[in-house]
């Protein structure tokens, strides 16, 4: 006779964990020229050398040491992440990816992004990085506008970054990103829409647009710049949503924009709920273990002198199994970002919980008409997200 409650419990891992997640990969480059004054990412300024090649080891450890997780599972996506990835070395860019390769095993649809900042590259730099595995480049441009660069404490000039724009479509590079931002100091509504239209005339498959916050413990939360108010701000996102949309661009999540079928696979990864693999320092992971039902959450220390001694001892980064309500709660944040919402089957098969663990709240958005189910699918309406953080705050 079984216990009580444990066929249920059996039940919740061997139903919901049935199909396999997807696995992605991201590794953490820490080095900038400088540090932007908006930016609270990880990122170290470049003030002497570094010992890249130290690093590469630590970053190479870790990835063996994680295996024995994902051991059989094919990766889906690499993303290097930073700071300035696009500073690697040659040597060092090319160890990793032969490495990696050889211990993960590679599909032939990997798909393979690098960060690039348009004040580091060239040419020939596009073309190592094409030989060395990449295959999608995600450019910060930020704006063409050399004033609101110089404002935002950006390395490179307007005409810089579309000379970036211009070397990568001549090393071959026909999948890329560019990273733009709107509600800049002193912006006015035509220069916000005068970056997007300067940015859809190099015809990029992938844009991302997202407005500039104010990030504690950064420099321009210190001492704020003059931004556009809340309602400029809204008219520049507007206008600017429209021109994409007139151009052929599907908004598929809060500030991703894509050709059709050109949605960058690595990220739609994490609005899914899929896992990744964290590398480097700072980085986090999260890894499900479906024979165990867990799923665990992975953390690396941050400054990336603390990130090579500990890869050196060997001691893992810190671990943490995800409860079921964090799990709720992570999945929605992400998921909800997606702008055709997503199968509420998905839930079950990422979580690993029941689908009735969301009654309560999907009850609450229907009742206040900020989502929509129609033939298992759970949607937005306009009304949901333009008050996103409550209707996240629901699944706390």
């Amino acid at each position: 006779m079984p216990i009580p409650g444990l066929l249920s419990f059996f039940e919740t891992i061997f139903v919901n964990f049935t199909q396999p997640i997807p696995l992605s990969l991201y590794v953490h480059y820490p080095w900038c020229v400088q540090k932007c004054p908006y930016c609270d990412f990880n990122s170290h300024t470049l003030k002497q050398s570094v010992d890249e090649a130290a690093y590469i080891d630590a970053l190479l450890l870790q990835l063996e040491q994680t295996l024995p997780m994902v051991w059989g599972r094919p990766i889906r996506s690499i993303f290097f992440g930073g700071g300035t990835p696009s500073l690697v070395s040659e040597a060092g860019l090319k160890r990793f990816m032969s490495q990696a390769r050889a211990l993960l095993g590679f599909g032939p649809e990997i798909e393979v992004t690098l960060e690039a900042n348009p004040g580091t590259v060239d040419f020939e730099k596009f073309a190592m990085f094409r030989e060395a595995g990449i295959n999608r480049l995600s450019m910060g441009i930020q704006s063409f506008d050399d004033a609101k660069l110089k404002a935002l404490g950006r390395i490179h000039s307007s005409d810089e970054a579309r000379r970036a724009i211009e070397a990568a479509h001549k090393a071959g590079f026909d999948n890329f990103n560019l990273d733009l931002m709107f509600a800049l100091p002193e912006q006015t509504l035509a220069e916000a829409i005068a970056d997007i239209e300067t940015a859809i005339a190099f015809a990029p498959p992938h844009l991302s647009h997202y407005q500039l916050t104010l990030e504690p413990n950064t420099p321009f939360y210190k001492q704020p710049p003059v931004l556009p108010d809340e309602d400029l701000a809204w008219e520049m996102q507007l206008a600017c949503q429209s021109r994409l949309r007139a151009a052929g661009y599907g908004h598929y999540e809060v500030s991703a924009y894509a050709r059709p079928g050109r949605e960058c696979r690595h990220n739609l990864n994490y609005w899914q709920f899929g896992d990744y693999i964290g590398l480097g320092a700072g980085a986090h992971g999260k890894i499900t273990v479906p024979p165990e039902g867990k799923i665990w959450r992975t953390q690396m220390p941050a400054s990336p002198g603390g990130y090579i001694e500990t890869m050196k001892n060997p001691q893992p980064g810190r671990m943490t199994q995800v409860s079921d309500e964090d799990a709720v709660f992570e999945f929605m944040l992400n998921a909800l970002r997606l702008q055709n919402g997503f199968e509420l089957d998905l839930f079950a098969l990422r979580t690993g919980l029941p689908l009735n663990t969301l009654d309560a709240a999907l009850q609450t958005l229907m009742q206040n008409a900020w989502a929509t189910v129609e033939k298992g699918r759970l949607q937005l309406t306009a009304r949901g997200q333009q008050y996103l953080n409550d209707v996240v705050a629901l699944f706390l």
